[in-house]
């Protein structure tokens, strides 16, 4: 088919692109899944635990919701219960992530017109980033199924080819989205909301399902109809380790298949550069007198989704926090990692530390994106015209920061107000629990321009960074690493709140580290050319 020509060469291409971005976020998602086995054995060692834990877990509205039914009481069943929404998810980011950067992403830039120009069909260039897509999916699968086939083969093929399924149907998601929006930026925030509104919806429904053991075994119904609107409720209810629903998995196909022929039918009918929704034109009388101004307007809408996501997740998470300490019971380890992420305190104060800390870590992916708006810009050579006028470049860079510096105390904030609706009592700690999260993020956000001032190059080298931070600060603590790896992510260094005492020193260094990162990005970029 002509139309495909060029499709091996392309894809070969993308791969080299994505050397580092696939392997980083597929290797935290196996590492995530896999270390639970044996973590969950060091906490429930016995049959008669693991039973209790899938009763309270029936029992436990909040908990359902938070992490989706158990099933079985193998440590197969309850690794899929733990972390399957969770890995989920994260394959979702990463198939839209590669989609959008070499679909829209390249048009946006103007290097599709380029490669368009050669010998390349028409639908090649979408074909080899749903390839590349594929190709993270299913590393993604074989590394779990392999990882898991000592808890049964069966279930672990389940369970990995669930989460490439989900990987796979958010991609050709965004390779629809990617047809209709004229914004790579617009393509993965309307993507992602999708993936948002898709967790909430599992998680009402799994919260109104049936709790009863019988469903809990899997002898029974229950499930909401909510659990089903979501794809995130296909993967729990796929069973891997549980009497597999291997019917399931054609929902995925029928889903993955439809969004990628609506996908190819739209890829046919445009011109390269162009959308099927127009990009609306601004006012006649130009408000953008600054370059803050300019940088708010291409920011706005990413704060303005990530301040919503973060106040409903502290809703969530504080409306979930009095059921803790009923879950946990009288287990000791279980206790202990709570403690380890949550600080030396009562179960309930380690609990909140403990989902500070996590939305902490999530946080720092908002400010290494909004930091490398900059790069985008100058990549795209949008930039230069505005360089050309009366704005330096500390001015036009100091724009976006405020946005991304300002707007990661923001979400935080928002996390904690959220928090305090949500749990209802404790604001002060709660709410300075968020806020101590913001030293660690700006060190990560730091870094991202330091990389960018002085190497645009591997300035995307900021996301294996945050995603490393990010397995630290996950899997880390389940794994009882050494506190010496702990200590490689700044936030390993924060005082534990609520619960713990407040520590200054360590708080202020790292805003001291920020200061510096940002300071020798900035310098770099004062002196080095720009991108061509």
């Amino acid at each position: 088919m002509t139309s495909l020509v060029g499709t091996g060469v392309l894809l070969r291409f993308n791969l080299r692109r994505d050397r580092l971005m696939i392997p980083v976020w597929v290797a935290v998602n196996t590492l995530m899944v896999l270390s639970m086995p044996n973590t969950l054995k060091g906490m429930y060692g016995t049959e008669a635990e693991r039973a209790d834990l899938l009763h309270q877990v029936a029992t436990n509205s909040s908990f359902r919701a938070l992490i989706g039914p158990a099933f079985d009481d193998s440590l197969g069943a309850l690794t899929a219960c733990r972390v399957g929404v969770y890995a989920g998810a994260l394959a979702a980011v990463t198939g839209l992530l590669v989609v959008v950067r070499h679909t829209r992403d390249e048009e946006e830039t103007g290097r599709q017109e380029l490669i368009a120009s050669g010998v390349v069909g028409r639908r090649a260039s979408l074909t080899a980033a749903l390839l590349a897509a594929a190709v993270a999916s299913g590393v993604l699968a074989l590394l779990v199924t392999a990882g898991l086939a000592g808890q049964g083969v069966v279930g672990a093929l389940a369970f990995g080819l669930g989460l490439a399924a989900v990987g796979m149907l958010f991609a050709t998601m965004a390779a629809i989205v990617a047809q209709l929006t004229e914004s790579a930026r617009l393509a993965r925030g309307l993507t992602a909301g999708v993936l948002g509104v898709a967790f909430v919806l599992r998680a009402a429904g799994d919260s109104a399902s049936t709790g009863g053991t019988s469903q809990a075994f899997g002898s029974g119904g229950g499930s909401s109809v909510l659990t089903w609107l979501s794809p995130l409720g296909w993967l729990s209810q796929l069973r891997p380790f549980a009497r597999e629903r291997w019917w399931v998995l054609a929902l995925f196909a029928v889903a993955v298949a439809g969004q990628g022929a609506l996908a190819y039918v739209l890829a046919g009918r445009r011109d390269v550069g162009m959308s099927f929704v127009a990009t609306r034109p601004g006012p006649p009388v130009g408000r953008l007198g600054s370059a803050g101004a300019l940088a708010w307007r291409l920011q706005r809408g990413a704060v303005l989704g990530w301040s919503f996501g973060f106040f409903l997740a502290g809703v969530v998470y504080g409306g979930l926090t009095d059921g803790v300490a009923d879950l946990v019971g009288d287990n000791e380890k279980a206790r202990e990692i709570f403690e380890r992420m949550g600080g030396q305190s009562g179960i309930t104060d380690a609990f909140l530390a403990s989902m500070t800390g996590m939305l902490g870590l999530v946080a720092a992916l908002y400010v290494v994106a909004s930091v490398l708006r900059l790069h985008g810009e100058e990549t795209s050579m949008r930039a230069e015209p505005v360089l050309a006028n009366a704005v330096g470049r500390l001015r036009w860079a100091s724009g976006h920061l405020v946005i991304a510096f300002g707007g990661s105390a923001l979400i935080m904030l928002l996390a904690g107000l959220g928090f305090a609706v949500g749990y209802g009592k404790e604001v002060g700690p709660v709410l300075g629990a968020c806020l101590v999260q913001v030293a660690a993020v700006w060190v990560v956000g730091g870094l991202a321009v330091l990389l960018y001032g002085l190497a645009p190059r591997v300035a995307p080298l900021a996301w294996g960074v945050a995603g490393a931070v990010l397995l630290i600060g996950w899997v880390g603590p389940a794994l009882d690493v050494p506190r010496t790896v702990l200590d490689l992510s700044p936030f390993g260094h924060l005082p534990k709140l609520p619960g713990g005492d407040m520590e200054w020193g360590p708080v202020l260094f790292l805003l001291g580290l920020a200061a510096v990162l940002v300071t020798g990005g900035l310098a770099g970029l004062r002196r080095r050319d720009l991108t061509t």
